[in-house]
């Protein structure tokens, strides 16, 4: 059981209650915090005094009150005016990672929303009743507004959700469950959509991929290294010892670790072995994809920090003191995501370039990895695949988070364009699944010329499964049917990288 607004989630705590593999529930104390917050709210609204998102409008109509009785429409108009998003549904996982951590959120007491709205939430997670939230449309600041706001239109009937693969109007699905539809309160509107939820979601898929591929990485580079033939001296302990990032020394301990019991290597460094040292693609790789490493312990240290915290506004701290502050605003997981973003990018960089060098012919390799070269084009045109991805990729690497745009009449006059990072962020991993799909179809042909020499166990594992779905190329064929087996590979994490 996870306790709502007041255990503290984990990236992987996220995705196991998103797969049903940890229940979400409300305790006592949180029911406690949330009920005790709401009085607090519905005091203020019932004051003279402006309070604002409380008695007031909204963004640039701050300074306008509103009465007891126009309360339930404005907040219900909130949402209505804000959902303005446009583009593709995002993908129905991040829906609901988007309202696994909102109800984290509200659950601990400084947001005043009701319980009776936070439960409602609960059972579209818990029945995977999941809304359809158009992709573009944030700007990061006050939150992700727009996103947020078709996520919980269906809380009143507005908007659609998915039902399998199609969609239906949220009229149509409430009453399929029996569900009425809830009449906002006063703040509950802004604490529904204010808040980084739409940012958050995206780097915490994201994080769940890249962690697996920054192991994927290591494997690749090794089975590469093996088709190479390379040297495992760079990668000695001693070496990163007196320069210890923390990403660069698990790299090398993993290279290690993959490299161990290696008959080809063993072979190789017998002292017939003229080369002084291998290309930086190979050698390097605990310093490349080290500094990736790092880059995404950041990320998954701000973002695990952020779904632990209360992002809306205004923020309710005590019966008479509600502060409108910025905890709304995205620019520490901006920031974070597009640095996370070229170290994904960097990933794909150095696999590209293994790739190339793998094709030219040196240390007992044919060219183009192919013995009838000529007649035969061999591997030559996939590399122009990962040429093409890496350059799309650098394109995806320019910084949202360096730019802003003004919006809500000057109000708002400083955003993070954060959602903006969080997509291009997961277009850059899905893209680097496809160019490491493609190392490995060059390794495993590389490991070919090596033979009858072994490799190590867990890299004889792998070269297996390669070969279950993509055989030795002995003359030319169409190979976009294995680059896609391999990539079907990849997404379904069957290659053993520990």
């Amino acid at each position: 059981m996870f306790k709502y607004g007041i255990d503290t989630l984990t990236v992987d705590k996220v995705i196991a209650i998103a797969n049903g593999e940890l229940k979400g529930i409300f305790s006592n104390e949180a029911i406690a915090n949330i009920t005790s917050c709401r009085k607090k709210v519905e005091k203020m609204a019932e004051s003279d005094k402006a309070v604002y998102g409380i008695n007031t409008g909204f963004g640039p109509l701050c300074d306008t009150q509103i009465s007891p009785e126009e309360t339930s429409l404005l907040q219900k108009n909130l949402l209505i005016t804000h959902a303005v998003g446009v583009g593709n549904p995002i993908d129905k996982f991040l829906s609901k990672i988007m309202m696994i951590t909102k109800v984290h959120a509200l659950s601990q007491g400084f947001s005043g929303v009701r319980l009776v709205v936070i439960d409602r939430i609960n059972y579209f997670i818990e029945n995977n009743l999941l809304p359809v939230v158009p992709e573009q449309g944030s700007v990061g600041a006050s939150g992700d507004l727009a996103p947020l706001s078709h996520l919980f239109l269906p809380l009143f009937g507005e908007g659609e959700f998915w039902v399998g693969n199609q969609i239906k109007t949220a009229k149509e699905v409430l009453k399929i469950h029996n569900l009425t539809p809830i009449e906002l309160s006063a703040k509950e509107g802004l604490g529904l959509i204010n808040g980084t939820q739409f940012i958050l979601s995206h780097a915490v898929v994201g994080l769940k991929k890249m962690e697996y591929l920054l192991d994927l990485a290591d494997l690749a580079g090794a089975m590469s290294l093996e088709g190479f033939q390379g040297s495992s001296s760079p990668f000695k302990e001693a070496l990163h010892k007196i320069r210890p990032f923390a990403g660069n020394l698990k790299v090398a301990e993993r290279i290690r670790m993959l490299l161990n019991g290696s008959e080809n290597l063993n072979s190789h460094s017998g002292g017939n072995c003229q080369r002084v040292q291998d290309p930086y693609s190979i050698r390097c790789m605990p310093q490349v994809h080290g500094a990736s490493r790092n880059a995404y312990s950041h990320l998954k240290e701000l973002a695990e920090i952020e779904m632990n915290s209360v992002t809306d506004n205004p923020i309710v701290l005590s019966e008479t003191e509600a502060i409108s502050g910025g905890n709304f605003h995205g620019q520490p997981l901006a920031m974070a995501l597009d640095y996370a973003s070229i170290a994904a990018s960097e990933l794909g960089n150095i696999s590209d370039r293994r790739c190339y060098l793998l094709l030219e012919g040196q240390y007992g390799l044919p060219r183009l990895l192919t013995t009838a070269g000529g007649l035969n084009s061999g591997f030559m045109i996939p590399q122009y695949t990962t040429a093409s991805l890496v350059t799309e990729n650098k394109s995806l690497c320019f910084p949202p988070s360096a730019d802003s745009v003004p919006t809500s009449m000057g109000q708002e006059d400083h955003v993070s364009m954060g959602s903006i990072s969080g997509r291009k962020f997961n277009q850059i991993l899905g893209n680097l699944e496809k160019i490491f799909a493609i190392e490995f179809m060059y390794a495993a042909q590389a490991m070919e010329f090596r033979r009858p020499n072994t490799f190590s166990e867990i890299i004889e594992e792998n070269f297996s499964l390669i070969r279950s779905k993509v055989d030795k190329l002995e003359e030319d064929r169409v190979l976009k049917d294995d680059i896609y087996a391999l990539i079907e590979l990849i997404k379904k994490q069957a290659f053993k990288v520990a």
